[in-house]
């Protein structure tokens, strides 16, 4: 088994083609950590952080994973050096928190680790489709004419499913508008924790209008609200931000706090905790779907790799590269037919074009192994 040789941390800027809102603050770019393990071999895994630049969505954040991982995270895998995924997981299980860090360095050592037997992700996750159907998820803009011609838009390009993000003053006007437009379009809300238990009422007045599901709408650590939620409403309540792992999905599920569970990578800490939830919900009979963070081609690759396994039922947020950016730092993915095709090439199938990963790049630090 191949040794870690070092590790190279790139944080690079990538312009949106758009603004995205959400009821926690507005995207212009997204500042990404990639995470590069080089194992003795020459091999080169590669893993991306999808904490934001600052803690809205989340407690982590780029300037925070960066010292995590530095500080705590690589030396800790370091300490024997070995490039395996499961070990680094239980390692890193050692220390508390930081999903996203972990779940970045997890995936570059999955990744070398799996090139290095020639091997996809997608076969060790254990995938069952080639292509998975895709989902767009839509920001809050600044008018209903303005959400029409961008929903519109994208049911032009093919996507297979609509998930609009709302917030108090931004949701049944909204839903309504894109449902009389377009019947029979597959619709989703998404409210990133925006609403309280009192908030049943307008949560429930979107009930009429035949969607999947309501992703997140109390907060995260709120499962008896969640619960209570579910039962008065008759759109089904979908977590998103209170799975954090196995644990918490088993709870969730058990307490009636959700029937369909949207499943992050970095959210959860990485592929291996991912797979896990998904297993659970197959075993329980809930629905599973694969959450996107506005990622590059890089957590784009091993995402739709994830989202090939057999319980993913519904489309996920794995979005061709155009939907965020001009240009990706990996070959573009592209929607065909409102699918991506899953990578089959060795680890996550994809390498960042080393001209675009040298334009984008504002920072870069060489982690040595010893």
């Amino acid at each position: 088994m191949s040794r870690i040789e070092l590790l190279r941390l790139h944080r690079i800027d990538m312009p949106l083609v758009r603004p995205f809102r959400t009821s926690f603050g507005e995207q212009r770019a997204r500042d990404v950590l990639l995470v590069e393990v080089v194992t003795d071999a020459g091999t080169s895994g590669w893993g991306e952080c999808v904490a934001m630049e600052w803690p809205g969505y989340s407690y982590e954040y780029v300037d925070g994973a960066v010292d995590v991982l530095a500080e705590h995270l690589i030396p800790t895998v370091l300490q024997d050096r070995e490039c395996h995924p499961v070990a680094a997981h239980d390692r890193m299980s050692r220390l508390m928190g930081h999903p996203m860090a972990k779940a970045s360095l997890e995936t570059a050592i999955l990744d070398a680790w799996l090139r290095e037997q020639g091997r996809s992700l997608g076969d060790y996750l254990g995938a069952v489709k080639d292509a998975v159907d895709c989902g767009v998820s839509v920001g809050i803009p600044s008018s209903i004419d303005a959400l029409l011609a961008e929903v519109g838009s994208y049911i032009d390009a093919g996507y297979r499913r609509i998930k609009l993000k709302i917030e108090p003053g931004w949701d049944v006007e909204a839903v309504r508008a894109v449902r009389e437009t377009w019947p029979d379009i597959p619709l989703q809300t998404d409210a990133n924790q925006a609403y309280t238990r009192n908030d049943a009422d307008v949560l429930a007045a979107m009930d009429p209008y035949d969607l999947l599901l309501v992703e997140q709408p109390l907060p995260e650590d709120d499962l008896l609200g969640h619960a209570q939620l579910a039962q008065r409403l008759e759109t089904p309540v979908c977590l998103d931000e209170s799975i954090l792992s196995v644990a918490t999905a088993d709870s969730a599920i058990a307490f009636g706090a959700t029937s369909v569970i949207n499943i992050k990578p970095g959210r959860v800490g990485g592929y291996l905790e991912a797979k896990a939830i998904h297993d659970l919900c197959a075993e329980r009979g809930v629905p599973v779907w694969c959450g996107g963070m506005l990622e590059t081609g890089i957590g784009r690759a091993a995402n739709v790799a994830l989202a090939a396994l057999p319980g993913f039922a519904l489309p996920g947020d794995t979005s061709a590269s155009s939907r965020y950016y001009a240009v990706d730092v990996t070959p573009p993915f592209v929607l065909d037919d409102g699918r991506l095709r899953v990578p089959t090439g060795p680890g996550i199938g994809v390498d960042p074009i080393p001209e675009l990963l040298a334009e984008f790049t504002t920072w870069s630090a060489v982690i040595p192994a010893r």
